[in-house]
This record gives C-alpha cells, sequence and structure tokens, in this order.
C-alpha cells in the first residue's frame, strides 16, 4: 500500500477541491488534526488509513511511482 505524504494529501485534497475541513469531516478526523499531518507529517497509521479510505471513496488513489502522489480514478460507464 502506497505510503501517504503530506504532499501526497496536499494533491488529492487539490484533486477533490476540499479544503482542509472538507477532508476532515469526510475522514471523520479533527481539522487540527489534518492540519498538523499536512504541517509536520506527524499522524498515526489509523489516521492515514482513515484519511486514505476518504479518498477512496471519491475516487482518489495515493500512488508510489517514482514519487509518491495521487491520480484520480476514472470510473467506467457499464454498457
Amino acid at each position: 500500500m502506497a505510503a501517504l505524504t503530506p504532499e501526497a494529501n496536499r494533491a488529492a485534497r487539490a484533486m477533490l477541491k476540499w479544503s482542509v475541513r472538507d477532508l476532515a469531516q469526510n475522514a471523520g478526523i479533527a481539522f487540527s488534526t489534518v492540519h498538523r499531518f499536512e504541517s509536520t507529517g506527524t499522524a498515526t497509521e489509523a489516521t492515514k488509513k482513515k484519511i486514505k479510505a476518504a479518498y477512496a471513496a471519491h475516487g482518489v488513489e495515493i500512488t508510489n511511482g517514482d514519487y509518491t502522489g495521487a491520480r484520480l480514478l476514472l470510473r467506467r460507464s457499464e454498457n
């Protein structure tokens, strides 16, 4: 599973046009927790799991290629 970094987190938020408050609400965590993570990189694994789950529920995946980042998963229409 890909590591969640502050940079990947900001990229994922930007894809969804989410504020820090939007992410906190969707992940079920405190605003201050998101702010601290983006500022210092400090968060529990449980918190990171909640953040990644919130993104996944909205079609965004945290990735590890040459660099850590995020990508938007496009849903294909069923014919």
